[in-house]
């Protein structure tokens, strides 16, 4: 009796405990995703998270994407199950998926649900912080079963930490960041590239706006007298967004001709590259710095 009594608790034990290879984060919503093994068919919906899956190693186990998932080029060449106009759910289910992992404020509440219908573990990613984009390269690294991922996280926080340490700190460089022209937006300092200013020892001079991003006027920008103009296209390439303030000499930024154009790919990805976007931005920072007049400081 006692025997079988020990038998019947040990089999319990086993049943209640998971699979050796089990996997469970939490997720940037802060629900618990749980795999039974790493993934090895993966959909990827956004460019960014396609880059954090193949900057981990788990590229080749990735089965769809999102469109513009252009980087690294290896991306181009997968199937696109996600576009402006939706998801296509239909192919996404055809591609049988383990694991799907989506950009939690690019698509509705109702789209998410969606993606849940097809009864696939959802990862929902929204980096807010630099240091949330290395836990989600930890937490995609334990879904997918990538055993470089915690190499990958320890070097981006060690490299965020040279930049803080060299540039951070020091005189604020005054930054307006422009999203768009007509009507003029720009980022509140809830936006991951507040922090990246931050970073180099600048402030965006519209951090204290509520919205994430907010619309204002020609004349706010013009009396907080930004010694930066910025904004971030495809490939860094500069568009002429920023032509229409070169005839407000009186902004210290278009009288020293700092008029800047990042990366947006980098910048506002969510990515590993985004480092490199702030280190770009932090030498421009730090010229600016140098070159400033005593009327350009203190404000």
């Amino acid at each position: 009796m006692k025997r079988r009594a020990w038998a019947s608790a040990f089999a319990l034990l086993v049943a209640a405990t998971p699979p050796a290879h089990a996997q469970t984060v939490t997720d940037d919503s802060g629900a618990t995703v749980h795999l039974a093994s790493p993934a090895r068919r993966i959909v990827s919906l956004s460019p960014g998270i396609t880059e954090l899956l193949f900057s981990v190693g788990a590229g080749g186990q990735i089965v769809g994407v999102s469109a513009y998932s252009d980087y690294p080029a290896a991306a181009r060449s997968l199937p696109q199950v996600s576009r402006a106009q939706g998801i296509d759910l239909e192919r996404i289910a055809a591609l049988h998926p383990d694991l799907i992992v989506t950009w939690g404020s690019g698509y509705s509440p109702a789209l998410l649900d969606a993606l849940r219908s097809l009864a696939v573990p959802v990862y929902v990613l929204e980096p807010r912080t630099l240091e949330s984009i290395a836990r989600s390269i930890e937490n995609l690294g334990v879904l997918a079963g990538a055993a470089s991922a915690p190499d990958v996280a320890r070097q981006f926080r060690e490299r965020l930490s040279a930049l803080r340490d060299r540039y951070a700190g020091r005189g604020a460089v005054r930054i307006f960041y422009q999203v768009w022209h007509s009507p003029l937006m720009t980022l509140s300092g809830g936006h991951i590239a507040s922090e990246v200013m931050r970073t180099c020892g600048a402030r965006n001079v519209f951090e204290d706006l509520a919205p994430l991003v907010a619309t204002v006027d020609t004349e706010a920008v013009v009396a907080k007298q930004p010694q930066i103009l910025l904004t971030a296209e495809p490939g860094g390439v500069d568009q002429g967004a920023l032509d229409g303030w070169k005839r407000f000499a009186q902004i210290p930024a278009v009288s020293a001709h700092r008029l800047v154009t990042l990366d947006a790919d980098a910048l506002d990805r969510g990515s590993v590259r985004v480092l490199d976007a702030t280190q770009a931005l932090c030498e421009i920072v730090e010229r600016a710095r140098s070159t400033a007049l005593p009327a350009d400081t203190g404000r």
